[in-house]
């Protein structure tokens, strides 16, 4: 059972780096940032959802809220 469960996870994933790979995020033009490495990671994990119409994005415009003085 473990196998078959490591061979689902792999498959997932590869589908995952297929679906980057077909938006182009492993391109030597694309800058390195907190959305490009996030939007590219999120696509990896997503696997085959990708296919039935997700298109994970990453905002990394948090407002954290500042200490008091």
């Amino acid at each position: 059972m473990r196998t078959i469960i490591g061979l689902v996870v792999v498959v997932w994933l590869v589908i995952g780096v297929l679906a980057a790979w077909q938006r182009g995020y492993f391109g030597d033009d694309r800058d390195v940032s907190c959305k490009s490495t996030g939007d590219t990671a999120l696509t990896i994990v997503a696997g085959p959802l990708n296919y039935v119409g997700a298109n994970p994005k990453v905002d990394c415009n948090i407002d954290l809220p500042q200490p008091s003085q």
